[in-house]
């Protein structure tokens, strides 16, 4: 039996995607003076006005306009155009003192990252899938691609009366082994100046865009139905058409709905937030998990209490697909992987800034990161996979 899935992904000027961006360039901006800052940042922005709330602990002063006008720069708006409210204050002391001691070393834990407790409680996923060379669902990947060209074509001129909000959704057929076959439907919205003729913006979307973003993966054919702004016009876009916020694209950022989220966002927080954090980490083990060949798909879930250092839960589902026990790879990377936050943060660098780059086409995928480095921990898992295995064998 064949079943078809869709993702969808969207551009650097969407209003969600926009306050994300506004969130980690305010991040990043304070990470780059003071590593250590604790930072859980919110950005709303409706018409011409950007609003800035959240907590912030710095040694410095935050130059938090400055950022803001810097990412909307970068976002395609111009930013006197903008108002920007800030309401900010610092992190409770209550939670300030469970990261900062964590429940173990208040029991007398001095082993290695035993200090530093996790930020909040919550579950965290992470997921691979073998069906492309990211380790992503093909939807997802074909769709930031696209929204990428897209904000491409309108920077260097390929495309000419386009702005910079729109979106990509892109559907997959997939065959009863998996494997996926064919690009069904893409539908792609993309603001334009009233001046531009629809038909002419609609070949060159087809033709400059979706074809070329789709052909390394799977070629889109004579069947494929492609959409084009479906609605008709999209001359009003932006903040100026509806009310963007902070974390409202988290299956954007993550697996396009495709596998399980937790609900805490990204963006703007610093990485003694496990739902950044841990979130990275699961993914790095999923990942490891495909690329190993353990499986072909792998989800991995770490559940966290507030101020406490260990997990109180971490799972590894195959999903039916792994070579061996999900028993046997949960206890392989429990070995391999630490999964304190400070150890977590330690091991994937994440007190540098750099982290808006990752805001607008998704945070997994791209090569260079610590978290998508799986060949660095390959052979150890293979390792402890086939200790754990032999264990369970002869006490069976």
């Amino acid at each position: 039996m064949t079943m078809v899935r869709s993702a969808e992904a969207v551009c650097v000027g969407h209003p969600n995607k926009l306050c994300d961006l506004i969130a980690d360039t305010i991040l990043d901006d304070i990470l780059y003076e003071d590593p250590a800052a604790r930072v859980a940042v919110e950005v709303m922005a409706s018409g011409h006005r950007i609003i800035v709330t959240g907590e912030i602990t710095s040694k410095v002063r935050p130059r938090i306009r400055e950022s803001v006008r810097y990412a909307l720069v970068k976002a395609g708006y111009v930013p006197w155009k903008f108002l920007v409210f800030v309401w900010t204050r610092r992190q409770s002391p209550d939670i300030n003192a469970g990261v900062t001691r964590s429940l173990e070393a208040r029991f007398g834990d001095d082993t290695e990252f035993a200090l530093q407790g996790a930020g909040d409680q919550g579950t965290v996923y992470g997921y691979a899938t073998a069906e492309t060379p990211e380790r992503l669902p093909l939807p997802l990947v074909l769709s930031h691609e696209i929204c990428a060209r897209l904000d491409k074509a309108r920077k260097d001129g390929t495309i000419t009366g386009i702005k910079s909000d729109g979106k990509a959704q892109v559907t997959v057929r997939y065959d009863a082994a998996g494997k996926p076959v064919a690009v069904e439907t893409v539908v792609v919205s993309i603001q334009h100046e009233k001046i531009k003729d629809l038909d002419e913006l609609a070949a060159e979307v087809k033709t400059l865009i979706v074809a070329p973003a789709c052909k390394p993966y799977r070629p889109i054919s004579a069947d494929t139905e492609i959409l084009v702004n479906p609605s008709g016009l999209f001359t009003v876009g932006g903040p100026k058409a509806d009310t963007g916020l902070t974390g409202r694209k988290l299956m954007v950022d993550t697996y396009g709905g495709l596998a399980p989220h937790g609900g805490g966002a990204f963006s703007g927080k610093d990485a003694s937030k496990v739902d950044r954090s841990g979130a990275y980490m699961a993914r790095l083990i999923a990942k490891t998990i495909v690329d190993a060949r353990l499986a072909h798909e792998c989800q991995v879930a770490i559940s966290y209490a507030i101020g406490k250092a260990d997990p109180v839960a971490f799972t590894i589902d195959t999903l039916g697909t792994g070579e061996y026990s999900d028993e046997i790879l949960t206890a392989a990377a429990r070995e391999v992987f630490s999964l304190r936050p400070g150890a977590i943060i330690d091991a994937l660098n994440l007190r540098k800034p750099g982290f808006t780059q990752y805001s607008t086409y998704g945070h997994f995928g791209h090569v260079g990161l610590r978290w998508e480095n799986s060949f660095a921990h390959v052979n150890a898992l293979g390792k402890a996979v086939k200790k754990h295995a032999h264990e369970n064998n002869a006490n069976s």
